[in-house]
């Protein structure tokens, strides 16, 4: 069965792209350069189909990387002279270099668009199997496409926030361009009164030490709990592995105001003893729920060879569990880590948050999450908490995207038999 036509379905598909990346570049554009800029959208969809059209006309074999450069500078000559020379809808002198770079990004991005979608395509009908395939290709592009924007501009705004001048941002707030003829003392003047005003530096010791000691507490109760619930056979064995996570089915907002009462009683409220004891208890159980399952997929036999050969069971965990189970502890450690170290941002889920900003008052005592929060008063520039924020999610976020194959391979892992 044959519907559509490919030569329609590329015209369709450049008008897209066209129109898309016109309309991202454009804010891009506006935000990095401080142009105020009207992106033609309309245009750049006509520039699009055109180029889609010209494109699946080319056939297959021919289509070389010369060809792509000649389409390319096609599509920019085009869009040039459609637009009269204003090609994101503002007098070309304004930010030239800004310009021509946003307008070769546009051109590049347009037509390597195209080639993914119809590389392997010609002119013509195709057959039900083909034109889904290429739909998907192209909602999978869009995709991308926005949930890029949707991460990647809001950490965007808070850097060049932090970077700004009270004075910039008070005079156009919406301008996120930087000035880099200002020199490095002047850029980074919001980083540098943050940690010699503002304590930042004892907030990085304090989350690091309490993190750190979370992920131990953590894995050092977790193990063995994970081990007993997978491999030892003892009463309410099934009840305990599938009720591991009820805890989190009590509000924090119950377990606080007793807590508070309490710690305040045995002076643990304005130390950072008492958060060691409530992040762990609020951890451990996740990490339980993960090791299990990893623990499970782990061969038996191994163990039990272990223990003819005279080891007890501490020393099966340690000397045969362990080491083959290092990319679920690596990942159950990272987990742990971020909650710890950016409760703010995991406060919805585990209401970390909402216990440092109840216990700590002492400003020695604050961790990140509580110092930010500190910063966000009418008293404090908005370009520093911006920079408070930046200092405290770069460090989560680098180590995250180092660690990210064990974290998959830890949460993934036991999912499966066999």
């Amino acid at each position: 069965m044959k519907i559509g036509t490919i030569t329609f379905s590329a015209a369709i598909i450049g008008a897209i792209w066209g129109a898309v990346w016109m309309i991202v570049i454009g804010i891009l554009l506006m935000l990095v350069s401080g142009i105020t800029a009207s992106p033609p959208a309309g245009t750049a969809l006509i520039v699009g189909l055109i180029a889609g059209l010209s494109f699946i006309l080319l056939p297959i074999e021919k289509r070389t990387t010369n060809l792509f450069a000649i389409l390319g500078v096609g599509v920019a000559v085009l869009l040039f002279a459609l637009t009269g020379g204003q090609v994101f809808g503002a007098s070309f002198s304004d930010g030239m270099l800004y310009q021509i770079l946003a307008w070769a990004i546009w051109t590049a991005l347009v037509v390597l668009s195209i080639k993914m979608c119809l590389h392997d395509y010609a002119s013509g009908s195709a057959k039900r199997y083909r034109m889904e395939l290429l739909l998907i290709r192209v909602l999978k592009g869009l995709a991308f496409v926005l949930f890029t924007i949707v991460v990647i501009l809001p950490f965007y705004v808070m850097l060049m926030t932090s970077l700004k001048s009270q004075q910039s941002l008070l005079s156009n707030p919406l301008d996120f361009s930087i000035n880099l003829s200002q020199g490095p003392e002047l850029l980074f003047r919001s980083y540098i009164e943050l940690f010699t005003q503002y304590h930042f530096g004892t907030f990085l010791l304090n989350s690091a030490l309490v993190s750190v000691a979370t992920v131990f507490i953590t894995l050092l109760f977790a193990v063995p709990g994970a081990y007993a619930v997978a491999r030892l056979r003892f009463p309410g064995q099934v009840f305990l592995s599938r009720s591991i996570l009820l805890i989190y089915m009590v509000p924090a907002i119950v377990l606080v105001i007793p807590l508070y009462a309490v710690f305040s009683q045995a002076g643990l409220r304005n130390s950072l003893t008492g958060l060691l004891i409530v992040y762990p208890a609020t951890t451990i159980p996740v990490a339980l729920y993960m090791l299990q399952g990893y623990f499970r997929g782990l061969p038996g036999e191994l163990e039990e060879a272990g223990l003819m050969d005279g080891l007890s069971r501490v020393g099966v965990i340690a000397k045969i569990t362990m080491p083959l189970s290092l990319p679920a502890l690596a990942s159950v450690a990272l987990y742990v880590f971020m909650i710890a170290w950016n409760e703010f941002l995991f406060m919805i889920a585990w209401n970390e948050f909402l216990f440092a900003f109840m216990f700590l008052d002492d400003l020695d005592m604050f961790t990140l999450s509580r110092g930010v929060v500190s910063l966000n008063s009418s008293e404090v520039p908005r370009q520093h908490l911006m920079a408070g924020a930046v200092v405290a999610t770069v460090p989560v976020l680098a180590i995250f995207l180092w660690f990210e194959k064990f974290l998959v391979a830890g949460l993934t892992a036991g999912s499966v038999k066999g």
